[in-house]
């Protein structure tokens, strides 16, 4: 449990919203945050892990082409997975994250290089982050920095 998850969840109660995460580097753990907290269940709706590029399509509606032109470590890319979670699982808002944990690059992208979004019914936003540490520590502060986006917006 982290502050930021408490806090992103007080913040969901106050406004009676319901939330969803889209991730791909993070493997399930921004879902497993936000229901580490006592009493989540008021407010989150679930989780995809659409860490297969293709399942960002099937799963989560993004863009096929966008897909094949970008590839999966992109900021649209973050923001039709974020969108499309708040569809699939009819919440409030979308979390979503994509990048690189390594230990390796991908598709010409450096290891650290994440993108986090939200989509809210207002609005959505994209925050790239340039990360670095272990595969671990770049997982886990992708998670405290999509969670630190929600609550700007949230």
């Amino acid at each position: 449990m982290t502050d930021e998850a408490v806090a992103l969840l007080r913040a969901l109660d106050a406004r009676g919203w319901s939330i969803a995460a889209a991730e791909s580097l993070t493997g399930g753990r921004v879902t497993a945050t936000l229901v580490d907290v006592p009493g989540a269940s008021a407010h989150v709706r679930g989780g995809i892990v659409a860490y297969a590029t293709d399942l960002k399509a099937s799963a989560l509606g993004v863009e096929p082409d966008l897909l094949a032109a970008r590839g999966a470590v992109d900021p649209t890319v973050a923001e039709q997975m974020a969108q499309g979670v708040r569809r699939v699982l009819r919440a409030d808002v979308g979390l979503a994250t994509t990048g690189v944990a390594g230990p390796d690059p991908q598709d010409g992208h450096a290891v650290g290089t994440v993108y986090v979004a939200v989509a809210t019914p207002e609005t959505a936003i994209v925050s790239a982050l340039s990360l670095s540490g272990t595969r671990d520590e770049i997982r886990t502060r992708s998670v405290q920095g999509v969670l630190e986006l929600a609550l700007t917006v949230v």
